[in-house]
């Protein structure tokens, strides 16, 4: 391909953030009627800016017609002098919990907004997020990475799931939060109870206050949430009144976020951090193919334009990287689009000075942030042209600029193709996980030493501390994968527990176990591992439920089955034998993980979700994490990370990814984690003859891998020939 100039359309880059997406709002003024998730945003306009502040609010008022019968959208304005009070800044650190609540509730009397939705996400609807965008966390105080606050006039409720349940019992204060478990029979679904609400409302408010007004902010909202609220006002007003078209309930997506001038000062700046490039060696197919494999499905869509809005979709697309946007993701903060003669990528001008990326990126066209929704709602709006967009996954600022008939809506080319990995991706995957292993028998050589042996006590950041420090030490590696779960006793049964010095953190000794759950990032590939361990004598209970979650472990591990079986179908075997002592657990059995990518990857899981109904394929990456928890007690997970592999290898893949015609083929899972399993915990009398036999293999398989990494007569390789010793079957 030949090489050209970078082209730059980037002045607005420097721009603050806030400042550009209200300028955004305001270049959407003639946003299409006709927009599937717009209909009604007949004028979005932008009010006032500050030069000092990010933080930039008009007050923008409501004058149009219906999204659908049962709801609305407004997306209309007129500036008043609330802007002036919303650039008032309180440090968050003199803030009370009620003192935020209050602020946000004087300020959604003041716009009418009866409700307000704060999510987890930021504009890329990230399952990680900067710390800019953690609106959330500020609000509520609950820090866990999913989870949605919805507060009206008289209550605060916070949505998350079973993952987080003692993170949150622990962290909101309840006289004025209310947990809200996402999953259990009796908490509705928020769109169910923003449908409640209306109902009440209608029924008892003045005619021009019948309609509930809910507030958020479009840009961290995806598309799809329109619709999912549409639909739940039109079926409360069928169920309550037997007429969908009664207006019940309407969305407010006119103002800029409300969180961010109570936030003020004290709200971390939007990074920009540089991308790099993420070698071919390691990627294993140029951006230039990834571009032709878009164009190829966008044809067979009659698409005109393909548009990329997740992180991971835009880094796995360009081939680059980037460390410190987010957190443990080695992502950057950009957006994508492709058109049949032309490649463009949004993001700060600041991220792509390297000469090296500047080369890479030589037939790409680089445009400002914020240009993004002009170009859409510019090239939706010719005639015949057709824009390719997941609204699941895209935010709801992007999609409303579509016109309904230039809309095509269903998974985007990029997200099957990443979660798909190819040969040179599956090496470096491998390769990491190996290293990997040579960093924890390091480290569990030490803490085994210090516990067990010396009789310390070990407190749970210096766990975390002295494990990224044994990983730091590995070729290649960047950073952890997440944040290290390192809990002990009953902190293990905090599902997405942190520990944090002063707060719960607690000691290991030989009285309680411990789980660790942790992974690295290394420039090529992502681990993720979880172990409980006991350096004491562990109860008959702990020791039995240990045992049958390794059977689980061993179930899912074990399965041949038809390639694009959904994942779900295979969840069982991680909890058979859980299932038969009378336990379970409340997450998911199994998700994808990204080739130096995110650890968290769809489309794909293995979980009890029959919705997901993504089939699993040849060269994907899966966790295998079956697990217990038992509130105030302990927590018991055991991870691997698996790649799913062709039982006939007549049927592998060549590496451009064309397929055999042939029968029916048949998966494996082939072992990435390099890691041993504690046997002094396994009740051998519950494992068949199989099940000791898959673990004595994998043991050998380990040390064959590993031992080669360790030093022949350190503490290291001491400890991991210790553990992968054969079991003994007599105990």
């Amino acid at each position: 391909m030949p090489r050209i100039a970078v082209k730059t359309r980037s002045s607005s880059s420097f721009l603050p953030i806030r400042l550009r997406q209200a300028a955004t709002l305001f270049a959407l003024a003639s946003t299409s009627t006709t927009a599937p998730f717009a209909s009604s945003f007949n004028v979005l306009a932008a009010t006032s800016f500050s030069q000092q502040h990010t933080s930039v609010f008009g007050v923008l008022r409501r004058t149009s017609s219906s999204l659908s019968k049962g709801s609305t959208m407004s997306l209309s304005s007129t500036t008043t002098e609330a802007e002036e009070t919303m650039e008032t800044k309180v440090a968050d650190d003199l803030m009370t919990p009620a003192s935020k609540l209050d602020a946000l509730r004087a300020k959604m009397k003041e716009l009418d907004l009866d409700v307000y939705i704060v999510p987890s996400d930021d504009p890329h609807l990230s399952e990680y997020v900067p710390d800019a965008y953690m609106r959330r966390k500020f609000l509520s105080g609950f820090g866990g990475s999913a989870g949605t606050a919805v507060v009206t006039q008289s209550s605060a409720l916070l949505w998350t799931d079973s993952r987080y349940w003692n993170e949150a019992n622990l962290q909101l204060d309840g006289s004025l939060w209310t947990l809200m478990k996402q999953g259990q029979p009796d908490v509705p679904s928020i769109v169910k109870y923003l449908g409640e609400e209306a109902v009440k409302q209608y029924k008892t408010n003045d005619e021009d206050k019948k309609t509930l007004r809910v507030g958020i902010d479009p840009f961290v909202h995806s598309a799809s949430f329109a619709k999912e609220f549409s639909d739940a006002m039109k079926e409360a007003a069928k169920t309550e009144f037997d007429d969908e078209s009664l207006l019940i309930g309407k969305l407010d997506t006119s103002n800029a976020n409300l969180i961010d001038p109570i936030w003020g000062e004290s709200r971390p700046q939007v990074p920009f951090n540089p991308f790099r490039v993420h070698p071919l060696e390691y990627a294993g197919i140029s951006l230039a193919e990834k571009v032709e494999k878009v164009r190829d499905q966008m044809k067979e869509k009659k698409a005109t334009m393909a548009v990329f809005g997740a992180l991971d979709d835009v880094a796995y697309l360009f081939n680059v990287r980037s460390m410190g946007d987010v957190d443990t993701c080695p992502v950057g903060i950009a957006y994508a689009t492709i058109t049949n003669d032309q490649i463009n990528l949004y993001c700060d001008s600041r991220k792509v000075q390297s000469p090296e990326t500047k080369e890479h990126l030589a037939e790409v066209t680089m445009k400002g942030y914020d240009e993004i929704v002009d170009d859409i709602k510019e090239h939706a709006n010719i005639e015949g042209n057709k824009v390719w967009i997941d609204t699941s996954r895209s935010n709801l600022a992007l999609a409303s600029v579509i016109p309904e008939k230039a809309l095509v809506d269903c998974q985007n080319a990029i997200t099957p193709m990443k979660a798909r990995k190819n040969s040179a991706e599956l090496e470096g995957m491998r390769k990491a996980h190996i290293v990997d292993g040579a960093a924890m028998a390091k480290f569990m050589a030490w803490l085994e030493e210090e516990v067990a042996v010396q009789g310390k006590r070990v407190s749970e950041v210096e766990i975390d501390e002295v494990l990224t420090s044994c990983r730091a030490e590995q070729p290649g590696f960047l950073e952890c994968s997440f944040p290290t779960i390192a809990g002990v006793g009953s902190n293990a049964a905090i599902i997405h527990y942190r520990a944090k010095a002063g707060e719960l953190m607690k000691y290991l000794d030989t009285s309680e176990g411990i789980l660790i759950d942790s992974g690295g990032q290394y420039e090529y590939g992502t681990t993720d591992v979880t172990r409980t361990w006991h350096f004491g004598e562990a109860t008959h209970e702990f020791k039995e439920t240990y045992t049958r979650v390794l059977k689980g472990n061993i179930g899912v591990d074990s399965m041949i089955f038809p390639e694009n079986t959904p994942g779900f179908v295979l969840d069982v075997m991680a909890r058979k034998s859980l299932w038969e002592a009378g336990k379970d657990y409340g997450h998911g059995t199994g998700h994808g993980v990204g080739a130096a990518l995110n650890v968290h990857e769809g489309p794909f899981s293995i979980s009890p979700r029959f919705a997901n109904k993504e089939g699993l394929k040849q060269g994907m990456v899966v966790s295998n994490e079956p697990g217990f928890y038992e509130d105030g007690s302990f927590g018991i997970r055991i991870e691997n990370l698996l790649e799913m592999q062709y039982v006939d290898p007549e049927h592998d893949k060549s590496t451009n990814n064309e397929e055999k015609s042939t029968d029916k083929k048949f998966l494996k899972f082939a072992k990435l984690t390099m890691i041993p399993i504690q046997k002094n915990l396994i009740v051998t009398s519950l494992m068949s003859t199989k099940e000791l036999d898959w673990l004595d293999a994998y043991h050998e398989d380990v040390f064959a891998k590993v031992s080669p990494l360790l030093k022949e007569n350190s503490a290291a390789m001491k400890w991991l020939k210790k553990s992968c010793e054969k079991i003994d079957r007599s105990s």
